[in-house]
């Protein structure tokens, strides 16, 4: 299956914003996401190899890139517990990032130092909880990389929602959110940014989802990697 760069047959727009998502797409998690959602079903009495343990594992991964929140809120709707589990997430989330579970994508820092370069602000947006994402950008020496990171809290609602994306635009001051592009490698990502009307949603094979998929979501353009996307969307 071919990818296509053509800058003609995506219809780059002049990008002033890059809203990237993390784990999956500059973000390698080294099992950890699957690690911990273990843990946490374990803890919640959900016996590994049961029919129900197998649903909430394939759910949890179909839906890579939502708020783990809403994840829970939909295993456990019962008040109270959904909140419970995605604070055990946040833990054994840190604890592994601490144990160096997560890498950066190749190239992603290179990357993003190379948008910035040509002018084009980066927003680093998850579906973590605001300390699990500061853990992970301390971890990753990240701090200070992008101009902007953000969460689900941060904003309102975490993706498949627009809210991250429109949040990046009035942080920076953007005056049109169709000089955004979104870059992501689950649906989430890719209808968060149509929903948002940002002017490239773009798609990465390094995550969740695979090209096909990515693009019945409404990717305008997948590329392999997260290192193609000064490419995809340079000014020159």
């Amino acid at each position: 299956m071919g990818i296509s760069l053509e800058h003609q047959a995506v219809g780059v727009p002049d990008v002033k914003l890059a809203v990237l998502a993390m784990v999956g797409t500059t973000v390698s998690d080294g099992g950890l996401l699957d690690s911990a959602l273990a843990r946490v079903l374990a803890e919640q009495g959900i016996r590994e190899g049961s029919p129900e343990h197998a649903a909430m594992v394939d759910y949890a991964r179909r839906a890579s890139g939502t708020s783990k929140l809403e994840v829970f809120a939909r295993f456990f709707p019962e008040p109270g517990r959904a909140e419970e589990a995605n604070r055990s997430f946040e833990r054994h989330c840190d604890g592994l990032i601490g144990s160096g579970a997560v890498q950066p994508i190749p190239g992603a820092e290179e990357a993003i130092g190379k948008l910035r370069a040509e002018g084009i602000h980066v927003c680093l947006a998850t579906g973590f909880g605001r300390h699990t994402q500061n853990t992970l950008l301390e971890a990753l020496g990240w701090m200070g990389l992008a101009d902007l990171s953000l969460c689900p809290a941060d904003a309102g609602r975490g993706r498949p929602y627009p809210d991250m994306v429109l949040t990046a635009v009035l942080a920076l001051d953007l005056d049109d959110v169709r000089n955004v592009a979104v870059v992501g490698d689950s649906t989430a990502d890719m209808r968060s940014g149509l929903s948002a009307g940002a002017g490239l949603v773009a798609g990465v094979l390094t995550g969740a989802h695979d090209e096909a998929t990515l693009r019945a979501a409404g990717a305008a353009a997948v590329v392999p990697s997260i290192a193609d996307v000064p490419h995809l969307l340079s000014r020159g």
